[in-house]
């Protein structure tokens, strides 16, 4: 990977419009046609930038806004890079021996195989900022989103017998603007899991 371009290639996904998908062909019009940059599609998968298909995500928009950028960069770093953050809070190239031992510990990586991946991790790291969250959502076309307003569930009248639990909840759900429908099924099926059993 050519660590050294990171910083420009992330600023061209500021730049330019999000594409339906997130191919090769996209990356070579964009100016990173050589084979050193094929790995940067699999690298936004893995900080939340693109879904497994390749369609950008909600995060990968709000990226594009110049003003919280290095924000929403620090907040995916957080997300993929966890177990480093609890390691370190504030990690910087002093603990570059401590994240690469940690990449060569988790994931049974060569000593080459941790340098580089601990390259990637510090390369992200310079062009975000992982001590503030983003400051406000944005949806994909970029203005800030309201809630939709949703209608309360009437509770259902319990048996006389049946003692009625104290507690409701109302949950909202703000799903992102895509056209791949596997995100929906995704979304749908981790609810179903987690919420209703």
């Amino acid at each position: 990977m050519s660590y050294g371009q990171l910083g420009d290639f992330l600023a061209k996904i500021q730049d330019g419009q999000a594409p339906a998908n997130f191919s090769q062909q996209h990356l070579k019009d964009i100016g990173f046609g050589s084979s050193n940059h094929r790995a940067y599609i699999p690298l936004l998968k893995a900080i939340g930038f693109l879904t497994p298909s390749g369609a950008p995500t909600e995060r990968y928009h709000l990226y594009r806004d110049k003003s919280q950028a290095r924000a929403v960069l620090g907040a995916a770093l957080k997300d993929a890079y966890s177990d480093l953050f609890v390691i370190k809070a504030n990690p910087t190239e002093r603990d570059r021996d401590l994240i690469q031992g940690k990449f060569k510990s988790a994931h049974n990586a060569s000593d080459r195989v941790a340098e580089l991946m601990a390259k990637t991790f510090f390369g992200l790291l310079k062009q975000a900022d992982i001590d503030h969250e983003p400051l406000k959502q944005k949806s994909a076309v970029g203005q800030e989103e309201s809630p939709t307003p949703v209608a309360p569930v009437p509770a259902t009248q319990p048996a006389a017998h049946v003692k009625a639990p104290g507690l409701h909840y109302n949950i909202q759900i703000h799903l992102p603007a895509t056209k791949d429908v596997e995100v929906y099924n995704a979304i749908f099926k981790s609810l179903k899991e987690h919420l209703i059993g």
